[in-house]
């Protein structure tokens, strides 16, 4: 799983418990709903802005979009993101 796939699964979460589908996200959030669907597909990630907004339309922090994503940094070589499994 990488971190366009985990921040995926934090929306779709998110937007299910929250009762709202796709359309009504996207007018919450004043975002297309195409791109929500890009989004929830894992094939595109969202830019800092956009997550805000959604987190604001879903009335969570901006945090819980990002649960299980981390940064590992390195000293020898390029550091990575690391990808925590989902909680359910």
């Amino acid at each position: 799983m990488d971190i366009a796939e985990r921040f995926a699964d934090n929306l779709v979460r998110q937007r299910q418990a929250a009762g709202l589908s796709q359309e009504e996200l996207a007018s919450r959030g004043d975002i297309h709903r195409t791109q929500i669907s890009l989004i929830e597909g894992g094939k595109r990630m969202p830019r800092l802005d956009t997550l805000v907004k959604l987190a604001g339309a879903l009335g969570i922090a901006p945090a819980t979009l990002l649960d299980g994503i981390s940064w590992e940094p390195t000293v020898t070589k390029h550091g990575r993101f690391k990808v925590s499994t989902p909680r359910d």
